[in-house]
């Protein structure tokens, strides 16, 4: 559908049409997302009570598909959450039951999504049958965050491994969440303009001042892996930087930030003071929420660097340039536009990608 060329310095961008097509909309669903890891939650924050089983929706209001955790002995497992016999939803609430009952026709399933009951079914044949169990869907695991795929086209390993070579050091588990701070904002614009928006650091100068005076954006690079971005921010030694361990990659440097991002939707921004996880949920190609949840690690950092002040700043800010880029797609002599081959390798790296799955 669309033809990216691997050069950066010859490419460009995807065309306005991909932001506007119907169709590009509905196969990104497929192609994109059912085959990619996606977020689920924070596994200390479902189960912090007595609930073995969890409800959740993969993409509410878009692909919308409804899953279930469940806490077993020998770990969480991620189910389908529709009856195998007509299609009812069956967990409603976080809960902790024995097993897993339909309250429309009282078919019974184990916590291990196996059936285990049906009644009025003693003259049905060949019955029950493997598609009456449960569907299991896989699931990954980073720390205490869980992720899943519907069809997964890669090993959840290789994003597990790429954060631990540059995080292995930080306590993550035992950051605080921060509902207080957490919040979803509406933003009037393609999921994926506000990644385009937030792979490069080249707007910054011009757009955010008040998180320009923390970077120094002469440093700034972006580092392009397998379904993943890095971008790190340095300091120019006045401001809190981490305290890296010998052996480290950035060992000796003043790194600031480390804002990963992970294919299609999920970003992680480390910085001293703890992480702010963004997520972006698409609901139609012209609307979408982007949910930041904040986990502290030094409070008195957070304080320091405005964590949640300078944030909400700054998306705001992000805010009304996708919006007006969002806009602006729609005229008659707008295309495409060219990449800048020294900041904007996260962007061109997106952009093959959307390329690569919907061809």
């Amino acid at each position: 559908m669309y033809e990216l060329n691997d050069r950066i310095e010859k490419a460009s961008t995807l065309p306005s049409d991909f932001y506007q097509n119907k169709e590009a909309w509905e196969l990104s669903k497929e192609k994109i997302f059912c085959s990619n890891w996606l977020y689920l939650g924070d596994e200390s924050q479902l189960f912090k009570g007595l609930e073995n089983v969890y409800p959740l929706w993969i993409l509410e209001k878009y692909l919308d598909e409804p899953v279930f955790l469940s806490k077993l002995e020998e770990g969480i497992k991620c189910y389908s959450n529709v009856c195998t016999h007509r299609g009812f939803l069956l967990v409603h609430h976080p809960s902790k039951v024995k097993r897993i009952i339909c309250q429309y026709h009282g078919r019974k399933f184990g916590l291990d999504g196996q059936f285990e009951f049906m009644p009025e079914f003693k003259e049905a044949e060949n019955f029950p049958r493997p598609c009456d169990n449960l569907p299991e869907l896989p699931l990954g695991k980073w720390r205490q965050f869980l992720f899943t795929s519907l069809q997964p086209n890669f090993d959840f390993s290789t994003l597990v491994n790429r954060l631990e070579e540059r995080l292995h050091f930080l306590p993550i588990e035992d950051y605080r969440f921060a509902p207080e701070y957490s919040k979803t904002y509406n933003v009037h614009a393609h999921w994926a303009l506000y990644c385009d928006n937030y792979l490069e650091g080249f707007h910054i100068p011009f757009v955010h001042q008040s998180l320009g005076a923390i970077l120094d954006y002469g440093k700034y690079t972006t580092e392009i892996y397998d379904q993943m971005v890095l971008q790190i921010g340095y300091s120019d030694g006045e401001g809190l930087c981490f305290d890296l361990p010998e052996g480290h990659p950035d060992f000796g440097k003043n790194v600031t930030a480390y804002y990963y991002w992970l294919f299609p939707n999920f970003m992680l921004n480390f910085y001293t003071w703890g992480v702010q996880l963004n997520i972006v949920k698409p609901v139609t190609a012209e609307f979408c929420k982007v949910e930041f949840l904040y986990y502290i690690h030094n409070q008195e950092a957070f304080e320091l660097m405005q964590g949640d002040r300078l944030a909400e700043k700054t998306e705001r800010e992000d805010e009304f340039v996708v919006e007006m880029v969002q806009r602006g797609l729609r005229s008659r002599f707008y295309k495409d536009g060219r990449f800048s081959p020294k900041r904007e390798k996260g962007v061109h790296y997106f952009h093959q990608l959307i390329a690569e799955h919907l061809s």
